[in-house]
C-alpha cells in the first residue's frame, strides 16, 4: 500500500511517501526551489517522492493531508458566537480553507490528469504531528505531546496510545499558544522572519533572570497542564493572521500588543539592526525560560496522568532542543523519541502514517525511523558530469578522486590541520538540521572556528553555537546525560573538564546542541568521525548545515556554487575532491 503525505499551503510543505506503513521517501520543497520556508503547493517534492518508486499518482492508493478544517469544529463556532469575531475574519478563514481544497485541483494540474484515482483523506493537524513522532519511534506504547503555534485551532496536546488507542487527555486551544508567545517576543527582541526563534534561543545563554518576573504577568498557568495567555499583551486574538507570503516565505504582522508590553517590559521593541544590548539579551533569557515553564507544566499533568515510560515529542516547538534537553532533570522516562522533523514538514509523514494505522490497528508493524536520510541523492557518475561542465571554474583548484578509506583518511587529517569542508554526500536529511550529509565539517577544538566560520562562510550572528556530531559510544564520556540524540533535538550539558578541550562547540552556559553518530545509521560519518578520534582523541567535529543563508543544499550544483562564493578550503562530493590551490 502506497500513501503520499503532503504539507501544503502552510510553511515548510513538503511531502513523503509511505510503502506498507515504512517512510521510503520524505523531503521539504525549500530544497528544490531555494525559497527558505516554502509555503505553496510541493510540486516537485511530490514527484521527486512518487518517483523514488517508479509510482505515478494514480498508482497511490491514498493521498493524505495534515489538515482538517471540522477539527474541533464545535470550539471554533463557540468562539466565533462568543467573541464576536468580524466578517473579515471569517472570510479569512474561508479562504484558507479554500485553499486546502485547492490540492485535487494542484495534484490534476501539476500531473495533467483528468481524474484523480487515490482518496484525499484530511488529518488532524495534531493527530499528524503526534502520528509523526510515536509511529516512526521503537515503542508500541507510549505518552505524547504536541506543541506547536496553531494548528487545526489547537496549539498543545497531551495523551498516551496504548492498546492501539489514542487517548487525549487535554488540549490547548486558540487562542492561547506557547508557538505564539515565544515568536511574538522573538519579533519584540527584533527578530522579524518568519522561524528566528531559534536565534532567541542561542542568544538566552548569555542573559540573566531579571526580566522574568515581569514576564509572568502574561500567562497563567493551569494545574491541569493548559495555560491561557493575558490577551492584553497580544494582538493575534484581533487581527488576521496573514496566511499569504511574499515569495513563498510566510510572513506575518507584529503578534503582541505594543502599548501594553512595552509599559510591562520597560523599553521598546528593538529595531532592525539596532544593537543587542542587555536589556534584550535578558528579555531573550526570560522568553526561554517562560517557555520552559510552559512545556515542563503540561509533561509535568501529563506525567500524572499517564504511567508509561516511552515518551513522543512533536510540534514545531519541540524543536526547542534547549528545552527538550531538560526532560530527564524532572522526569524519568525511559525513552524519548523526537522525528528528525517534528515541524509542519513531518505532517506528511504524520497524516500518511495515521491514514496507515486507521487501516491496520491490528496489524501494525513497528517500523523505526532511524534514518533521516530520506531525500535524494547523486551518485559519482553524475557529479563526474557536473566536474566537467564546470572545468573553466575549477582551472585553478586541484582535482582527486578517492575511494572510502583514502576518502576519510585524508578528510580527518585536513580536518585536524585547521581545514573547513564541505561535505556532500549520500542522500539529504529530511528536516531542519543537517546530520552528516549535507554538512560543513571542521575542528572543534580551534577556539577560533566559531568566527572563523562566520567571517568564510556563514555570515550569522556571532552568538550562535555551532554543534558537534559525537560517536554515540562516547557520548557518556563527554556529557553529563547519556542518551541517544540522532537528529539534534537536544542541548545537553557538556562534562565541565571537557569543555577546554571543545570550545568551537560549547555553548555560553556550557551546552551543546548535539547529534549522536553510529555505524549503523550513517556509516561514512561514523568512520570520518572516528578517524578523527583516532588521530585528535577527540570523538566529534563541528558540524554546521551546508549553505549560506539560504535553505541548505540538495543537489551538487548548489553545493559547488556555494563552494565558490564562499572561503570553504575543501569540498568533497561523494568521492570527489576539490581543494583550493
Amino acid at each position: 500500500m502506497y500513501i503520499l503525505g503532503i504539507n501544503a499551503y502552510h510553511a515548510d510543505s513538503s511531502a513523503a511517501l509511505i510503502k506498507d506503513g515504512e517512510v521510503i521517501s520524505a523531503v521539504e520543497e525549500e530544497r528544490f526551489n531555494r525559497i527558505k520556508h516554502w509555503s505553496g503547493f510541493p510540486t516537485q517534492s511530490i514527484k521527486y517522492c512518487i518517483s523514488k518508486e517508479n509510482l505515478e499518482i494514480n498508482d497511490l492508493d491514498f493521498i493524505t493531508v495534515n489538515s482538517n478544517n471540522y477539527s474541533n469544529i464545535f470550539n471554533k463556532l463557540f468562539y466565533s458566537l462568543s467573541n464576536n469575531i468580524s466578517f473579515e475574519f471569517l472570510l479569512n478563514q474561508v479562504q484558507r480553507r479554500q485553499k486546502k481544497n485547492k490540492i485535487k485541483n494542484d495534484l490534476l494540474n501539476s500531473f495533467s490528469l483528468k481524474k484523480l484515482k487515490p482518496k484525499i483523506c484530511k488529518v488532524d493537524h495534531h493527530l499528524s504531528h503526534i502520528s509523526s513522532s510515536l509511529f516512526c519511534s521503537n515503542f508500541h506504547e507510549g505518552s505524547f505531546i504536541s506543541i506547536d503555534g496553531f494548528g487545526d485551532f489547537s496549539s498543545s496536546v497531551i495523551g498516551e496510545f496504548r492498546h492501539n488507542k489514542f487517548k487525549i487527555f487535554n488540549k490547548v486551544l486558540y487562542p492561547n499558544s506557547a508557538g505564539i508567545l515565544y515568536q511574538a517576543l522573538t519579533q519584540y527582541i527584533g527578530f522579524k522572519k518568519y522561524g528566528d526563534e531559534y536565534k532567541v534561543m542561542g542568544l538566552s545563554a548569555y542573559g540573566n533572570s531579571d526580566l522574568k518576573e515581569k514576564l509572568k504577568k502574561i500567562i497563567n498557568l493551569n494545574n491541569d497542564g493548559t495555560f491561557t495567555l493575558n490577551l492584553k499583551y497580544f494582538d493575534h486574538q484581533k487581527k488576521i493572521i496573514d496566511t499569504n507570503w511574499k515569495n513563498g516565505t510566510p510572513r506575518f504582522f507584529d503578534l503582541y500588543n505594543k502599548k501594553n508590553l512595552e509599559d510591562l517590559i520597560g523599553f521598546p521593541p528593538r529595531k532592525n539592526n539596532e544593537n543587542l544590548d542587555e536589556k534584550y539579551i535578558n528579555l531573550a533569557f526570560a522568553t526561554q525560560s517562560l517557555y520552559e515553564d510552559i512545556f515542563l507544566n503540561l509533561l509535568k499533568s501529563l506525567n500524572k496522568k499517564s504511567n508509561l515510560k516511552n515518551l513522543s515529542l512533536s510540534g514545531g516547538c519541540s524543536l526547542n532542543s534547549l528545552a527538550n534537553g531538560k526532560i530527564y532533570n524532572y522526569f524519568d522516562y525511559d525513552n524519548i523519541y523526537m522525528p528528525p522533523s517534528s515541524g509542519d514538514s513531518g505532517g506528511a509523514i504524520g497524516s500518511a502514517l495515521y491514514k496507515y494505522f486507521s487501516i491496520h490497528k491490528s496489524k501494525r508493524n513497528l517500523i523505526y525511523l532511524e534514518n533521516p536520510y530520506l531525500g535524494p541523492s547523486f551518485d559519482n557518475s553524475y557529479i563526474n558530469n557536473l566536474i566537467n561542465f564546470n572545468k573553466k571554474k575549477l582551472q585553478k583548484f586541484s582535482l582527486d578522486f578517492m575511494e572510502d578509506n583514502s576518502l576519510i583518511k585524508f578528510i580527518a587529517k585536513e580536518i585536524n590541520d585547521g581545514k573547513i569542508i564541505g561535505w556532500f554526500q549520500g542522500s539529504m536529511e529530511f528536516g531542519p538540521r543537517a546530520l552528516g550529509n549535507r554538512s560543513i565539517l571542521c575542528d572543534p577544538r580551534n577556539p577560533n572556528m566559531k568566527s572563523i566560520l562566520n567571517n568564510k562562510i556563514k555570515r550569522r550572528e556571532s552568538f550562535r553555537p555551532f554543534a558537534p556530531s559525537i560517536l554515540r559510544e562516547e557520548v557518556d564520556n563527554w556529557f553529563e546525560i547519556n542518551d541517544d540524540v540522532p537528529f539534534m533535538m537536544k542541548i545537553l550539558k557538556f562534562k565541565k573538564d571537557k569543555r577546554i578541550i571543545v570550545p568551537a562547540v560549547v555553548h555560553a552556559d556550557g551546552t551543546g546542541r548535539l547529534q549522536t553518530v553510529t555505524i549503523s545509521n550513517n556509516k561514512k560519518y561514523y568512520k570520518l568521525i572516528k578517524e578523527f578520534y583516532n588521530i585528535t582523541n577527540v570523538p566529534m567535529l563541528l558540524n554546521t548545515s551546508f549553505n549560506e543563508n539560504e535553505p541548505i543544499v540538495c543537489k551538487p550544483e548548489e553545493a559547488l556554487d556555494c563552494f565558490l562564493r564562499t572561503k570553504m578550503d575543501i569540498i568533497v562530493l561523494e568521492n570527489h575532491i576539490i581543494r583550493r590551490a
